[in-house]
């Protein structure tokens, strides 16, 4: 094993393996929670009209009519959603704006109190306190961040997350449904490309989040089949009972 000798070296290494990834983007979790839920929606939906005995012209429909009703139902959710977050937060970074504009010194001081609050020497707090407020719009990202926890340049776009909701819904939806389109006559075949597409993207999810694989790949099926056989079963009792 190789023994880091300089200082320069040291860098590059730390640099190399010191990245993160992007967490604030707005796109995974719409994305990760589209497709999770248009297949598991889908695959209920269709399983329990499957169950109360329904023709295959009625469950062909069924599966299309929920996949364009949960993705367009996604896409307005999540745009309102993090719209709404998105100018919750311009609000209070226009409170804190008016407070830096009108208050300076008052603002720099809280500034040097939240540092020395982190064991800051006081007069290093004040000093850096000081030199980070002649920008102002400096002086409001550092006060963004240390006390709203938010980064003014990394805000949530309604527009990414509402397109993220929109495709990965469809394209989550349309795996029970795709086996009725090539031609299949029973339901057995979309089940099983539900759960498989269940389980691979539980997996591809572990990517990003460094859980084992087969761990979260295995949780989504489960929560998916057991969804999927709860409804079946509930179709058949309505099914019976109609």
């Amino acid at each position: 094993m190789s023994i880091i000798e300089t200082g320069a070296t040291l860098h590059e290494a730390h640099r190399d393996n010191h990245t993160h990834r992007d967490v604030n983007g707005g796109w995974l979790r719409p994305a990760v929670f589209g497709a999770m839920d248009g297949l598991v929606s889908n695959l209920a939906l269709m399983t329990g009209v499957a169950g109360g005995a329904a023709s295959q012209q009625t469950i062909v429909i069924t599966g299309l009519a929920g996949l364009a009703a949960g993705a367009f139902s996604m896409a307005a959710g999540e745009y309102t959603s993090v719209a709404s977050q998105r100018e919750l937060v311009e609000a209070e970074l226009d409170v804190e704006r008016r407070e830096v504009r009108k208050h300076p010194v008052d603002e720099m001081e809280e500034l040097a109190a939240l540092y020395v609050a982190r064991g800051v020497e006081p007069v290093l707090a004040r000093e850096v306190a000081m030199q980070l407020s002649r920008d102002p719009e400096q002086a409001l990202e550092i006060h963004a961040r240390e006390e709203l926890g938010i980064d003014p340049d990394d805000l949530p776009s309604p527009t990414v997350a509402a397109v993220s909701s929109f495709g990965s819904f469809a394209l989550g939806a349309l795996l029970p449904v795709l086996p009725y389109l090539l031609g299949a006559a029973a339901l057995w075949p979309a089940v099983l490309l539900a759960l498989t597409g269940l389980f691979a993207c539980g997996a591809l999810v572990s990517r990003v989040t460094a859980r084992g694989w087969w761990y979260s790949g295995l949780r989504q099926l489960v929560l998916g089949g057991t969804a999927a056989a709860l409804t079946f079963g509930l179709g058949s009792l309505l099914g019976a009972a109609v």
